[in-house]
C-alpha cells in the first residue's frame, strides 16, 4: 500500500495591509459608538457624567411664557473609554447604545466603502505589492511578515 502524502501547511504570516484594514474597521466602530479612537477607548480617562439640561418651549398662544422641561444628558469630555465603562456601566452603555442607533447608517456606509476600497486597491496593486514582498520585506524581515 502506498504511503499517504504529508500535507505541508503554509505558516501563517502577518499581513500589514490586513492589519491596517482591521484598524480602519475598529476606528469606524469606536468613533460611531464611543465617540473616540481605538486608542482613546483603551487609554481614555474616567470623565463620564450625567447633566441636567433645561429646555424652554415658547408657545405663540401664551402671553406669559413657555413650558420648561429638564432632560438628563450623558456627557463624556473626549468620548467613552474603558475606565468610563468600569466606573459607570449603566451611563456608558446607555450612551453607547444611543450613539450606535444614531450612527448606524454612517457606520455601515463607511464599512462598506472601506471594504470595497481595500478589495479594489489590493487587486489593482497586486504586482507592486508582490514585488515589495519578494524583494524588500522577505529578505529584510523574514518569511513571517508580508505587505
Amino acid at each position: 500500500m502506498a504511503r499517504k502524502k504529508k500535507r505541508s501547511r503554509r505558516r501563517a504570516s502577518f499581513s500589514v495591509l490586513n492589519a491596517l484594514e482591521a484598524y480602519v474597521y475598529a476606528s469606524i466602530l469606536t468613533e460611531g459608538v464611543a465617540g473616540t479612537s481605538p486608542m482613546g477607548l483603551i487609554t481614555g480617562e474616567n470623565d463620564i457624567t450625567q447633566v441636567k439640561t433645561l429646555t424652554t418651549l415658547k408657545q405663540a398662544d401664551e402671553v406669559g411664557g413657555g413650558t420648561e422641561t429638564y432632560n438628563m444628558v450623558t456627557v463624556a469630555a473626549d468620548g467613552i473609554s474603558l475606565s468610563d465603562i468600569m466606573a459607570e456601566p449603566t451611563l456608558a452603555l446607555g450612551a453607547m447604545a444611543t450613539n450606535f442607533q444614531n450612527n448606524l447608517l454612517p457606520m455601515a456606509l463607511a464599512g462598506f466603502t472601506t471594504s470595497i476600497s481595500f478589495r479594489v486597491g489590493k487587486r489593482l496593486l497586486r504586482k507592486p505589492i508582490s514585488n515589495i514582498n519578494r524583494n524588500i520585506i522577505r529578505p529584510a524581515l523574514g518569511a513571517g511578515i508580508r505587505l
